[in-house]
């Protein structure tokens, strides 16, 4: 498989008037019709920034999606309105230096008021969950039209829908949350598949978890004090990782998973290194390429990547899309070096942390910001492996 030295997570700052053809199409002032048209639009300047930058792996900016999570729950029947507000199970906490820009998003964007409205997490299974067609064929069928190279296509781990399960009302469909996974899995299993029969190159599974709620040690009191095993909640995440995968075709296929801890208009949700999983889910995880937050302190050390089998690629996610500011390259430079104490530098490679928009509105940083950091990236791989990245 090629080791696409040079990665990036999945999803590009949205133009402006992709955002407000989104809202007005939620709205019933824009046709289908029209919003793929001004999605098409955008999708070709993005891959066009990819090309002048020096990318050898293209995305479509995640453009045709409202955020990460979009796709399966908007093409899958059993998601309904939610009865009332839908209760989170613990208090989104967001820190950061951009919390004003969550608190001033209705008043900044008014099409924030429309993404919330229609957001995937407004809509809880309510009835035996079905895919009646394809999530992401259009997806695929216009990246393999357009794209300069080789693409990815991104998707959400089953297990993160399961904070749509909800209890009480659910349960009439499902008789608890590990019922409702199992049609998830299979669900994204079938449209993995679909995608390699279409000939995508490189899939890649967001599957957030295991460091979003189980390495933040305030976070895992708050998953025990509701009578909710963490460790056991990565087996169960682990195992769903793995199912999606299971018996699809990998000839032809780079099959990669990212791990995060939260990318929401600059600001983060989680703290706590891979230590506590790494032995138990690094070798496990049945995918050719690990994508790891490492841009911060947060992440903790290097130390956990000796658990990665020989072979499997890490992506180094040491540039980050929250602040404008480029990394110094001679510290990006150290860090792999570092790193490779650990895991041979051949079974490395390098990314942003996260995507630079995992929802609508984007992160605290400009187009010119977003094009310096892709510069930065490819620039930095072709000095360490000395090849195309």
């Amino acid at each position: 498989m090629n080791r696409y030295r040079a990665d990036q997570v999945g999803s590009y700052l949205r133009p402006p008037e992709l955002v407000e053809a989104r809202a007005r199409f939620q709205q019933d002032e824009l046709s289908r019709e029209a919003l793929r048209q001004v999605e098409d639009q955008a999708i070709l300047e993005v891959l066009e920034l990819q090309r002048q930058a020096g990318m050898r792996l293209f995305t479509d900016g995640e453009y045709r999606r409202g955020g990460w999570t979009g796709g399966l729950p908007e093409s899958v029947e059993g998601f309904v309105r939610a009865p009332g507000m839908l209760p989170a199970p613990i208090a989104m906490r967001w820190r950061g230096e951009h919390l004003d820009l969550l608190r001033r998003r209705a008043e900044s964007c008014p099409s924030a008021v429309v993404e919330a409205a229609v957001s995937p997490f407004a809509l809880v299974i309510g009835a035996k969950l079905r895919a009646p067609g394809r999530m992401y064929a259009e997806d695929s069928r216009f990246l393999a039209q357009h794209s300069p190279g080789p693409f990815k296509i991104t998707l959400t781990s089953p297990s993160w829908y399961l904070r749509q399960y909800l209890a009480g009302y659910s349960d009439a469909a499902y008789p608890t949350p590990a019922d409702a996974l199992v049609d998830l899995q299979e669900i994204t299993r079938i449209e993995i598949q679909a995608l390699v029969n279409e000939g995508v190159p490189y899939i890649q599974v967001d599957s957030i978890r295991y460091v979003f709620d189980f390495t933040d040690e305030q976070r895992r009191r708050e998953w025990q004090a509701m009578g909710v095993d963490p460790d056991r909640a990565v087996d169960q995440t682990l195992a769903a990782d793995n199912a999606v995968v299971e018996g699809v075709t990998r000839d032809t296929v780079s099959l990669g998973l990212h791990m995060c801890r939260g990318n929401n208009r600059s600001n983060y949700f989680a703290e706590g290194g891979y230590d506590r999983i790494a032995e138990r889910v690094f070798p496990a995880l049945r995918y050719d390429r690990l994508l790891l937050e490492y841009d911060t302190e947060r992440a903790g050390g290097f130390e956990p990547l000796r658990f990665v089998p020989r072979g499997k690629t890490v992506v180094l996610g040491l540039i980050s899309t929250k602040d404008p500011r480029l990394e110094p390259q001679d510290q990006l430079l150290r860090r792999i070096d570092e790193a490779s104490k650990y895991i041979p530098i051949d079974d490395l490679a390098l990314s942003p942390q996260c995507g630079l928009a995992s929802v609508l509105q984007g992160n605290a940083i400009s187009w010119d910001d977003q094009r310096r950091k892709l510069e930065l990236l490819v620039d930095t791989a072709h000095k360490v492996w000395d090849t195309a990245a």
